[in-house]
């Protein structure tokens, strides 16, 4: 890491968390800081403080270090997130953890829309509510919402697992392919191609696993409906028209 980074980066008396605080240097040290951290690195915990909902924030991370973002982001905080874990503790804006990889990012708050996006891997928790476009064209993120999601939420979903224990709004899992929806609250509409699923065993034992994952203890799996592809979207069919 450039020294100049690491003296605005740590206090003198910091031997735990390196502290960033953006009220006196730029985003842009801070991404960089945090993209030169490497594998044999011992700088494991990072604090930012006063974030008062710059974008992206800790963007494009790659090695296995603790963020705590202390406050409100703005666009697409944690994109493109890679092994590490990410928590924001407030709300965060449109297109939080777009992209990401593997890893675990927490929001505390609320997020705004398309949540997850095209996420390819990792756990996503909103301990909030999330608003439209949650996990829109995800591809293999796991995303677990405490409260509820709005609208055209797993647009397009093509794997992964999205948990919703409050409601879900118009149009849930319109065009979905292959990916799972667990909802606990009420749906206000499915979108085409999605339907009502059986929840088996094996998906039973998912969801426990994804609401292990994610800390959350206070509801069971058998609380929850299972959402899926009819499958008749796939490829084109006349006498699936009306669907389309």
């Amino acid at each position: 890491m450039a020294t100049s980074n690491l003296a605005k980066a740590v206090t003198p008396e910091d031997h735990g968390a390196r502290i960033f605080d953006l009220s006196k240097t730029t985003l842009r040290e801070l991404n960089q800081a945090l993209h030169e951290v490497t594998e044999g690195s011992n700088l494991r915990s990072w604090e930012i403080l006063n974030p008062k909902g710059s974008h992206a924030v800790a963007v494009g991370v790659d090695t296995p270090v603790q963020i705590d973002v202390r406050g409100s982001v703005g666009y697409y905080c944690a994109g493109m997130n890679q092994n590490s874990t990410i928590t924001v503790h407030g709300s965060a804006g449109p297109g939080v953890a777009e992209n990401m990889m593997s890893g675990t990012v927490v929001v505390k708050g609320d997020a705004s829309q398309y949540a997850g996006a095209t996420g390819r891997g990792g756990l996503l928790v909103i301990e909030g509510n999330a608003s439209s476009r949650c996990g829109i064209s995800m591809k293999g993120i796991d995303i677990v919402v405490r409260g509820n999601v709005g609208h055209m939420s797993a647009f397009m979903a093509q794997s992964g697992n999205l948990v919703i224990l409050g409601n879900a709004g118009d149009a849930l899992g319109d065009s979905i392919y292959e990916a799972r929806l667990f909802v606990r609250g009420k749906v206000k509409s499915l979108g085409a191609d999605c339907i009502e699923k059986e929840m088996r065993p094996e998906h039973i034992a998912i969801l426990q696993g994804l609401l292990d994952r994610a800390g959350i203890t206070d509801v069971k799996p058998e609380e929850f409906k299972r959402y899926g592809s009819a499958r008749t979207l796939y490829n084109f069919n006349i006498d699936n028209a009306d669907a389309y």
